[in-house]
């Protein structure tokens, strides 16, 4: 919107010149948020959820997550083979900024002895306790912990590169954080792995394939229907239609029942 080709007259104008009817943004929180203001501004948009974090409460499932959450499940099985052969712990930082998505079920997946996220803030001496009870019964710590992971007494999420495209900070580092603190408290040897971009690349799950593919159908058959401002959304196993506004009121957020079931199974 900035400058002096920016503006909904240029955007429109430039749609028309170029014949376009619409735009399908593809993508999350920031890209939706971005779509909806154009829609406001009448600009024609209609939006698809593209998002590895999974947040965005309007769809049960957007594609990306299932790959991400695969990658970072191989690598976490990496790395508890490494962290056996010289019993070592092993912090996993992965993806989420305000969402623990990705965390819980690769952690499940890996079977973490300590799941961190953003929506459940711990302190260093609860993490530590049960990477001393796993170490005690003779087995390799693994902590999984999301980017966006607070520990208690911090006032906001780890950060150290700056600004994002949107303005946000640039989150990461977290997992860097706690591991010289666990090594410190309990005299284990630990190390920290930050998955960063390698979750967001790659060949895409069989299932993000095929979800894929269905938001594209009926996202093709909203254009047709000059279904503006709406988004394509994934509810149960069918694909429906929510307004922007829906799509971006809340974030999908992990609930307290599924972290306790992860939680059941720590140390």
């Amino acid at each position: 919107y900035e400058g002096p080709r920016g503006g909904a007259e240029n955007i429109a104008r430039t749609l028309e010149d170029a014949g376009i009817d619409g735009i399908l943004a593809i993508g999350g929180e920031g890209t939706l948020a971005a779509a909806n203001r154009l829609w406001k501004d009448g600009i024609n948009v209609l939006g698809v959820p593209k998002t590895i974090d999974n947040d965005l409460r309007a769809t049960d499932y957007s594609f990306g997550f299932d790959t991400a959450v695969n990658i970072a499940t191989d690598a976490m099985d990496r790395l508890r083979t490494t962290g056996d052969s010289h019993q070592r712990c092993m912090v996993a930082e992965v993806m989420g900024r305000h969402v623990g998505w990705i965390a819980l079920h690769a952690g499940i997946a890996a079977g973490a002895h300590v799941i961190c996220i953003p929506e459940v803030p711990m302190s260093i001496d609860e993490i530590c306790q049960q990477v001393t009870s796993a170490h005690d019964r003779g087995r390799a710590p693994l902590v999984v912990v999301s980017e966006g992971f607070t520990i208690t007494g911090m006032d906001e999420a780890h950060s150290h590169k700056g600004l994002d495209a949107f303005n946000r900070p640039r989150l990461g580092g977290i997992g860097e954080l706690i591991a010289p603190e666990i090594e410190r408290i309990t005299g284990i040897e630990t190390r920290a792995t930050v998955l960063g971009h390698i979750q967001r690349g790659g060949s895409p799950s069989a299932f993000d394939r095929v979800l894929a593919t269905r938001l594209g159908l009926h996202a093709a058959d909203a254009l047709v229907d000059g279904a503006w401002g709406q988004m394509v959304a994934m509810r149960g196993t069918d694909i429906v239609r929510v307004s922007f506004e829906e799509a971006l009121g809340e974030l999908n957020t992990v609930p307290l029942y599924r972290y306790e079931e992860a939680a059941a199974l720590f140390g």
